[in-house]
């Protein structure tokens, strides 16, 4: 489930989906075209059926569980205890991406995720507060161990969607795995960051497949272009090159 910072684009990128499933739907297309979109789709997705099943378990779980629950700790949580809380478990996250820069040889990255954790740790009192970032322009950057692998040349292997935890690849969810298993309470601390990203973002990353044709197929898209911008360090990619959605991982 990296951050969701970048909603806007992410938004952006389902309507654009949404507005080409309806043009792909009128040009007529020859045998060979079709057999095309099927072989890279099968490759791409080959658990599609699988996906599908999880996809709606956790759609109907956000609905009936997840999203009141997200609805009540927004009620009853002040504003500055949500930011103070996303910022701890955003704080957490930081020696993974320095550890996972290092993998890929991005020392300057490394070497900012190491002084935000102690910087926010000390000064920011345990990481409530953003000093690193608000104050001395120490920007956050997430990295995990599948962006390092994907920037070592390892493709992503079949998209994978997980119970609750929702859009993955083969590669990212064992990536996770490993961290989690390495590390535990680095695993925890991703876990909790992504929590507090789905609670920051809650409306509009519902939004995003409101209305939909196909609201797996945004979901899916949307997701594992999100996951290629982020391998190559290219977030801000041009919109012509957003077909989907990151997400909820």
């Amino acid at each position: 489930m990296g951050r969701f910072r970048e909603i806007p684009v992410v938004l952006l990128t389902a309507t654009m989906i949404t507005g080409v499933a309806w043009a792909d739907a009128d040009p007529p297309k020859t045998p060979a075209d079709q057999n095309t979109v099927e072989a890279t789709e099968e490759e791409k997705d080959p658990l599609e059926s699988l996906n599908r099943f999880t996809f709606q378990l956790n759609t109907v779980l956000r609905k009936m569980v997840i999203d009141p629950v997200v609805d009540v700790y927004q009620a009853v949580t002040p504003d500055p205890l949500e930011k103070a809380i996303s910022n701890v478990t955003a704080n957490l996250t930081e020696p993974v991406t320095a550890a996972s820069s290092l993998l890929q040889g991005d020392t300057e990255n490394a070497g900012i995720a190491t002084k935000r954790f102690l910087i926010n740790t000390t000064a920011g009192l345990g990481g409530t507060n953003d000093v690193a970032g608000e104050e001395m322009g120490l920007e956050r950057r997430k990295e995990d161990l599948g962006q390092a692998a994907g920037a070592g040349g390892m493709t992503p292997g079949p998209y994978l969607v997980l119970p609750i935890l929702g859009p993955s690849s083969t590669r990212d969810a064992f990536g996770d795995v490993a961290v989690s298993l390495a590390v535990p309470p680095a695993g925890l601390a991703n876990t909790a960051d992504n929590a507090t990203a789905y609670s920051d973002n809650q409306d509009d990353l519902n939004a995003m497949t409101k209305g939909a044709l196909d609201p797996y197929i945004v979901e899916r898209e949307a997701y594992l272009q999100r996951r290629r911008a982020q391998v190559q360090n290219t977030d801000q990619a041009p919109m012509e090159e957003i077909p989907e959605f990151e997400d909820i991982k």
